[in-house]
């Protein structure tokens, strides 16, 4: 059983794994801080600061907020840091865990998105390249864009969100349900030093209460299912984690531009 008090730092380390991926694939900026990580994006990606260590170094972190361009978004996985000083709005999140233990199958069709692409026809494309644009990354975009009420990201600019190139990185997966043959839900797993967590699991308004969430979990908790795994859960989404084995064990708090 994984210890819980190692919960919040297993989730900070992950959550980092995650956001320089995505950093890197965005072609952003990735800053190695004292005690936390940061990805410095544009206008509409904004700044994400992931803390590391409870006692990280504020000062260095208000300095980015100060010239940030765009949204703000501080994750503490701890919930120690006193950021009220940088006027942001604040709220908490349980972090929660699930240890190794079996699967159930999802009700529904649950894919793992892939990198590569096909012709018209269906071959394979020349040399297995990888061709932007894929339709189930570009359904998942949107799923996580709609899910999440993202209206920074519209008009929707397709691969801005998830490029092409976040396949590609080392451990990061992207999930979609299909519903009656369309993707009605998507989510992203990132597997990092022996422990998968989740991230974006979103359902879009018009496919909710049809149980798209729960297939989805379970067809991405497939692949992590002799692991322990992570996540920080809204009010909404922790009954449905509760019932997947996950058990909320430290307090996370996440600060915001107004």
């Amino acid at each position: 059983m994984t210890a819980i008090v190692e919960a919040p730092f297993r989730q900070a380390r992950n959550s980092a794994a995650f956001w320089a991926a995505t950093g890197r694939s965005r072609g952003h900026e990735v800053i190695a801080g004292s005690g936390f990580l940061a990805v410095a994006g544009d206008q509409r990606a904004g700044l994400r600061v992931l803390i590391q260590d409870p006692a990280v170094a504020v000062d260095q972190i208000g300095d980015l907020v100060r010239g940030a361009p765009g949204p703000i978004n501080i994750e503490d996985p701890f919930g120690t840091s006193d950021l009220t000083h940088l006027d942001l709005r604040h709220w908490q999140m349980p972090v929660m865990l699930r240890d190794p233990a079996p699967v159930a199958h999802p009700a529904m069709e649950v894919v793992r998105v892939h990198g590569g692409a096909a012709t018209p026809d269906g071959a394979p494309v020349p040399g297995g390249a990888s061709v932007p644009g894929g339709a189930d990354l570009r359904a998942a975009e949107r799923a996580v864009i709609a899910g999440f009420e993202m209206s920074r990201f519209e008009p929707y600019r397709a691969g801005e969100v998830f490029p092409a190139a976040l396949l590609e990185e080392p451990g990061v997966d992207v999930f979609v349900a299909r519903l009656d043959g369309v993707v009605a839900g998507a989510c992203v797993t990132v597997v990092d030093a022996g422990i998968g967590s989740h991230y974006w699991v979103a359902t879009p308004p018009e496919f909710r209460s049809r149980g798209v969430g729960r297939a989805l979990m379970l067809g991405s908790l497939a692949h992590l299912a002799g692991i322990p795994v992570t996540l920080t859960a809204s009010k909404l989404g922790r009954p449905l984690y509760e019932s997947l084995g996950f058990t909320a064990v430290a307090m996370s708090t996440w600060w915001a531009s107004r």
